[in-house]
């Protein structure tokens, strides 16, 4: 496990034209070509270990895959293969939780499993409602763990079912088995997650309708396939929410900007970015193409900061929290995330790593079970631990810009953001050591 040694930074002036591409869109991508017929071409895919891991995985079960001038290439089986291997995610959630929506609908036997962190956390959340609806899926804990043992079929039930959590991941492996179901399914979620599976599948073809209630909770149509999708023609943007991570540094960092190019501005991944606006940050945006999402450059300066009260939109924000919670910390006044406990289920229980991460470098922080409170302060150079998990890791190591840090275990930085260091380098002086 390598320790990443940050040095306190000072101003900067920087472009950056080379922010990792867009995890969740490469990784469903990947997965959505399988329901095509044709090759799919897609540029920009993420070299990251999570989501070169999905393509090793609809490589095994059957998919044809090339790469030439940074074009992906993927041909789909015509039928998809039963692989004698288990199916590894990696770090990957997302990946776990859409695979068990897409192979729950699929003739076959598949065991997904990943690391040892992926394997900890609870899986029930997609496991219990696919079984609602017929699907035979079994796995440590009756389901909640991996590795998880998905026994394929094409004979499951259309449904209505209404999630209590917002939740993309969730939502998307529901849709991936509807597409497949016997009738015409309804799924409900409180509000609006991301909502990038519905986006590109209707855009692939498929028969998908979203409404947004008077009650403001989003009612989303699925009629079962009656052929085979439309193959993706795409380019990949940068993920906003590795972005997000230079945003707080410019923001945090005295007489600094940023400008960050070719970013995804989907509304619903650029929460972080509005709630660091409200704090006090200068942000524009520049639109420079709206094909498929809105695509565009984010410029961000230094200004100081104030605290801010957070409880909705959660599931906007839940992967950019931890880097929120840098900007909280050197904030003027107290800042209070409220009805996030979905954070306590992501690669690591992301309040607790916070909130200990925090208290090591000196900023007064108070724990919830959904969420915490920040007194804003001087963050003090520290150890800390990323717990495993990518985005504490890449978080803290912006904290560091204000008086030094050390962080233990960066290797998950590889999962989804493999030049953060570099990047990083050109803003102040690192040092790693195994």
């Amino acid at each position: 496990m390598s320790l990443l040694k940050v040095y306190k930074g000072s101003d900067f002036d920087i472009e950056i034209d080379n922010i990792a591409s867009d995890k969740s869109i490469s990784h469903r991508s990947a997965i959505f070509s399988l329901l095509s017929d044709k090759p799919s071409k897609i540029r920009n895919y993420l070299k990251a270990e999570d989501t070169i891991n999905t393509l090793s995985i609809i490589k095994s079960l059957g998919a044809d895959i090339s790469m030439s001038n940074d074009e992906l290439l993927i041909v789909p089986p015509k039928k998809l293969l039963e692989p004698a291997n288990i199916l590894d995610c990696g770090n990957s959630g997302t990946a776990m939780r859409l695979f068990c929506g897409f192979l729950s609908s699929k003739l076959g036997f598949f065991v997904l499993h990943g690391d040892r962190y992926l394997a900890s956390r609870p899986m029930k959340r997609v496991t219990n409602p696919l079984r609602e609806i017929g699907a035979s899926i079994d796995g440590r804990e009756d389901g909640n763990l991996s590795p998880l043992c998905i026994r394929g079929s094409n004979a499951l039930e259309g449904f209505e079912y209404e999630s209590k959590i917002a939740s993309a991941q969730v939502k998307s492996a529901m849709i991936l088995a509807a597409l497949n179901a016997k009738d015409n399914s309804t799924y409900i979620e409180p509000y609006l997650s991301r909502d990038h599976s519905e986006k590109m599948l209707k855009a692939m073809g498929a028969n998908i309708l979203s409404m947004i209630q008077d009650d403001g909770k989003n009612k989303i149509y699925i009629k079962p396939l009656k052929k085979s999708l439309e193959p993706l023609d795409i380019d990949i943007p940068s993920d906003p929410s590795s972005a997000f991570f230079f945003a707080v540094a410019a923001a945090i960092s005295k007489n600094s900007t940023t400008v960050l190019k070719n970013i995804l501005l989907n509304p619903t991944r650029i929460e972080a970015f509005e709630i660091l606006k409200k704090m006090g940050a200068d942000i524009e945006y520049i639109i420079k193409d709206e094909k498929y999402e809105k695509i565009g450059d984010i410029i961000v300066k230094s200004s100081p900061l104030r605290g801010i009260n957070i409880d909705k939109n959660i599931a906007w924000l839940i992967d950019e929290l931890p880097a929120l919670s840098i900007a909280m910390a050197v904030a003027k006044g107290k800042s209070r995330v409220k009805n996030a406990k979905e954070l306590r289920v992501k690669e690591s229980d992301r309040i607790s790593s916070v909130v200990k991460a925090l208290k090591a470098c000196g900023i007064e922080v108070r724990e919830y079970e959904d969420g915490y409170e920040i007194v804003g302060g001087k963050i003090k150079g520290a150890k800390v631990d990323s717990f495993g998990d990518h985005r504490i890791a890449m978080s803290f190591a912006i904290a560091g810009l204000s008086d030094g840090m050390i962080v233990s275990d960066i290797d998950c930085i590889k999962t989804s953001f493999p030049n953060f260091l570099d990047i990083l380098k050109k803003i102040t002086r690192i040092e790693v050591a195994d």
